[in-house]
């Protein structure tokens, strides 16, 4: 049975129209006017339990929309969907239980105290057993490396040791469903990582179903295996992420330093240069004439390295919201 199902879930906003001036101001307050805007539209999928599926779309595609509903904080307008085998919105005690809904920019924790006096706080809300709270709690704060931080103030940690102590407080509870909402935000790329490992092994461990959303394609290349692919309220894709490159990446990227000072001139005829630096440089080729190419630079000039591997995964899924995009525009007359 799937953790998470959805069928035609749609969202839609009354939203009024303000224009600028104190006479469409007062005008306003007489009469309002009101627009609808679609946030979520007709959007259908299942996911597994143990699943990691990344949430991916570009600024206001409708992802946080999505997840609030999963987690029972907006009602649909139309569709319906089922959360361990509950509706979220009806907000049953059972289902606020075994889930957990971390967004980066929102924190649970409270500013002034330690950390530890939140957990304790989770303990009592949760009804955890002490036994048992503190037995996972300890789990947790190995895991993460932060045990010896939890009785110092938040407000005195760093982003990423807030964060870690924001996935350890979500955690407490051991829900069987863990919803994330851009959870590596504004984090270095060492905290990116840290986070990325436990959440890793977290799922490896307890097979906790995850649903991820991010603007960081390490955190996806990282944890996920599945994509979901939404762009102006509506699933445009979903597919292992390997298929989505071998779609959508047609091309390689070869990384090439010359044994010598500056990259040689006529390098056009191999693949598309999109960068030199000194005696480096980069070429876009077609996967299926990169042995062809390469066999002919290595032929033709000295090369101290080299090295073949796939663009940046941020310039695939550009790609797939290009794609999508193009899709949704109608011809024009």
């Amino acid at each position: 049975m799937p953790i998470i199902e959805t069928r035609g879930l749609s969202k839609t906003y009354r939203v009024q129209l303000k224009k600028q001036g104190l006479v469409n101001s007062i005008r306003a307050l007489v009469r309002p006017q009101y627009k609808q805007v679609l946030a979520v539209r007709d959007v259908s999928f299942t996911v597994e339990p143990g699943e990691v599926v990344a949430f991916l779309g570009p600024n206001g595609a409708g992802k946080t929309t999505t997840l609030k509903m999963l987690a029972g904080l907006v009602y649909p307008t139309s569709g319906s969907a089922t959360a361990l085998g509950f509706v979220p919105w009806e907000r049953a005690d059972a289902y606020r239980r075994q889930f957990a809904l971390i967004m980066g920019q929102k924190n649970q924790l409270w500013w002034d105290l330690p950390a530890a006096d939140s957990f304790q706080l989770h303990k009592e809300i949760y009804s955890l057993p002490r036994e048992r709270f503190e037995q996972t709690l300890g789990e947790l704060t190995e895991l993460f490396g932060v045990g010896e931080l939890t009785r110092q103030p938040v407000r005195e940690l760093s982003l990423g040791e807030r964060m870690k102590m924001e996935l350890i407080a979500a955690l407490l509870h051991e829900p069987r469903l863990l919803l994330l909402d851009e959870p590596t935000i504004g984090l270095d790329v060492v905290a990116q990582v840290t986070i990325q490992n436990c959440l890793r092994e977290y799922n490896r461990s307890r097979g906790v179903t995850i649903l991820l959303t991010s603007h960081y394609m390490r955190d996806v290349e990282a944890l996920c295996k599945r994509v979901l692919v939404i762009n102006h309220g509506q699933l445009v894709l979903d597919g292992p992420l390997s298929g989505i490159v071998e779609r959508f990446g047609q091309e390689k990227l070869i990384r090439v330093q010359f044994i010598g000072v500056d990259v040689p001139p006529d390098l056009d005829s191999y693949g598309r240069v999109v960068r030199r630096d000194g005696p480096v440089a980069e070429l876009k080729v077609e996967r299926s004439a990169v042995a062809e190419k390469l066999s002919r630079l290595l032929d033709r000039y000295a090369v101290a390295d080299v090295s073949v591997e796939d663009p940046p995964l941020e310039e695939t899924i550009a790609k797939v919201f290009a794609g999508a995009a193009a899709e949704a525009t109608p011809p024009s007359a």
